[in-house]
């Protein structure tokens, strides 16, 4: 018997697959979902943080605050390497380009329990959908 648990997911989508005494490690693989022109809302979770590792390829986190119930929009291109943390009570989501894989650490209820949608007009679609693609364009720019 190993001492090291090893986990390797290949799938797309999302898959939790290290669940602990209240926590949990799982992997979101690019899929349809993810792609920027299929993301139609955020969400927040109002009982914990949610920290996101980059593993590879192209993916943009998106967080908001939501003022006058309009989102008001904090992006950025995740790096290899570093640890993003997305704090209790901040609205986000994320947008993956085709083979892209994040592995994410939360509470192991939480995409079961806490979270809440909010629901993009189209005019605030178009306004995220074109922040994203410019921060990829400036990407392949580098």
């Amino acid at each position: 018997m190993s001492l090291i648990e090893k986990f390797e997911v290949k799938e797309e989508g999302y898959h939790p697959f290290l669940i602990r005494e209240g926590w949990q490690v799982a992997q979101l693989n690019a899929d349809e979902n993810q792609k920027i022109e299929n993301i139609t809302r955020l969400d927040v979770h109002f009982h914990t943080d949610e920290v996101f590792l980059l593993l590879k390829g192209e993916v943009v986190l998106i967080t908001a605050s939501i003022q006058d119930n309009k989102p008001k929009y904090e992006l950025e291109l995740m790096q290899a390497g570093v640890t993003y943390n997305i704090p209790k009570n901040t609205w986000h989501n994320i947008a993956m380009q085709e083979g892209s894989e994040v592995i994410i650490i939360e509470k192991s209820n939480t995409h079961l329990a806490d979270f809440e949608f909010h629901n993009l007009s189209e005019n605030e679609l178009v306004e995220l959908r074109s922040k994203v693609s410019e921060i990829y364009t400036e990407n392949l720019q580098n």
